[in-house]
């Protein structure tokens, strides 16, 4: 598939192009430059033509191990990945020393460049621009705007005749495919770069890797993908967007995807922090299995265990992974209060696969892609209806449930209504008088009976029908 890259310097609208292109608002977008940090992809179209797009950190002349430095190597390493550039200048603002400086080094890497005027909504304001934009070496410059969609036309001509032939297929077309997606029709979409769906063997598993900030988050992805993917450093709070990147492990497809830290809600003040939490929160949603990271050196801290409930409450399958644990001295002692920890605080949820790991060595890291593999297995385990009923036959005779004035409470009936989490229905003569103790006493024993360690498991309580009624 054709891969165009979005470069030039922060703050000239890439992110917002991505966005628009792409037909969902994956990107943050902000005014202050220097949002986007990690490079990320996405498929998106223009007009009939599937693309795939690359949106990259603003390009700065700092060559240090600076965040800015390592922003650049990024972007650096984002153009391998692509067939032709886009670069992009602000109209307003004119052509800038930092923008001549960076088309004189695009002028030298071998691949095709598009040069594009962006936030051209009043092409009057920005002739003087345009005259400058010539200078640059690259072409006639596309009149642009990537907020409001005008150019894509003049954009589509320039690329076309750098794109491979594709062959027509009427099903992958759209009625109206010959538009862009209204970005405004989709203010506040709860999409993400993946969307839920049935099981297919052919689709990667979907793997969100969160926790606190500076934990090591984007170290495991790189460990794992063994690269140097996404960006990271001793700064706390370098991840802003939620990247994703695809793996393969043992044959199988991932989505892997690293999210910005999330610190307690108190203390997230900072718009682009909140729109980057809530990035996170959407990933987790969005995920099949998520991965929990804690410090060894602070294992727990609140905020760990506020992320694990959540987790929960939205019926993932988790992995807490213990990195840094090269740096923890009293191993036999971190292990027990992680077992400690995890009965006490986590009650609802029992047998959570733990991983202690080195991202930063790459010790162990392979052990959370396995144990992914397994609780992905456990998550989707589904168990027969009779199975189930001769099994609540012989619970409810090993342990009634206690009576309601005087008359037995009934069990009468328990299936399995859906997997992912393992989601079970019970049907009872009077669920009102169920007691919250003997709904876990049900749920323990699933667990137990069925093997179903380490996921969430719910339990719905059903007023069984009176054939004798009338109602």
């Amino acid at each position: 598939m054709f891969t165009l890259a979005l470069v030039g310097r922060p703050n000239v609208g890439k992110s917002t192009l991505f966005n628009r292109m792409a037909g969902k608002k994956l990107a943050i977008v902000d005014d202050r430059p220097g949002i986007t940090r990690d490079w990320r992809e996405a498929e998106g179209r223009l007009f009939d033509r599937t693309i795939r797009i690359i949106d990259t950190a603003g390009l700065e002349e700092s060559f240090d191990d600076s965040i800015r430095g390592r922003m650049r190597q990024q972007t650096e390493s984002a153009l391998a990945h692509a067939d032709a550039a886009l670069f992009m200048i602000d109209g307003r603002s004119g052509v800038t020393p930092l923008d001549t400086h960076f088309a004189a080094w695009l002028r030298k890497r071998k691949m095709p460049v598009i040069m594009a005027v962006n936030k051209g909504e009043n092409e009057r304001v920005i002739q003087s621009a345009i005259g400058e934009a010539y200078a640059l070496g690259l072409g006639d410059p596309i009149v642009i705007s990537a907020e409001h969609g005008t150019g894509m036309e003049e954009l589509y001509h320039a690329l076309e005749p750098l794109m491979p032939e594709e062959a027509e297929n009427d099903d992958d077309l759209d009625e109206d495919s010959g538009d862009f997606v209204d970005l405004d029709a989709i203010e506040g979409s709860e999409d993400f770069e993946f969307e839920q769906e049935e099981i297919d063997p052919e689709k990667p598993l979907k793997l969100a890797i969160v926790g606190r900030p500076n934990v090591g988050k984007s170290t495991l992805l790189n460990a794992i993908v063994e690269d140097q993917r996404v960006m990271t450093g001793p700064e706390a709070g370098i991840t802003r967007d939620a990247i994703a990147v695809d793996w393969i492990y043992n044959d199988r497809k991932f989505k892997l995807v690293d999210t910005a830290g999330m610190r307690r809600k108190s203390k997230v003040q900072d718009k682009v922090e909140k729109m980057s939490v809530e990035d996170s929160l959407r990933a987790i949603r969005l995920a099949q299995i998520v991965v929990l990271v804690l410090d060894g050196n602070a294992i727990f801290d609140k905020q760990d265990l506020q992320i694990a409930e959540h987790i929960v409450n939205e019926g993932r399958a988790m992995i807490v992974a213990v990195n840094k644990w090269d740096a923890v001295k009293d191993k036999d002692a971190a292990k027990q209060f992680i077992t400690d920890k995890l009965e006490t605080s986590l009650a609802q949820i029992k047998d959570v696969p733990v991983v202690t790991m080195s991202a930063r060595y790459g010790k162990r890291v392979d052990r959370v892609l396995k144990s992914a593999l397994e609780i992905y297995d456990v998550w989707n385990r589904r168990t027969t209806t009779g199975k189930l009923n001769r099994w609540l036959r012989m619970l409810e005779s090993r342990n009634p449930a206690p009576l309601v004035d005087g008359r037995q409470n009934r069990l009468k009936y328990i299936a399995q209504i859906k997997t992912r989490p393992p989601t079970f229905a019970v049907w009872v003569s009077r669920p009102d008088k169920l007691p919250g103790a003997y709904k876990r006493y049900i749920m323990n024993a699933l667990r137990r009976d069925y093997d179903l360690p380490g996921v969430p498991i719910r339990l719905l309580v059903r007023r069984s029908k009176n054939p004798f009624s009338d109602k």
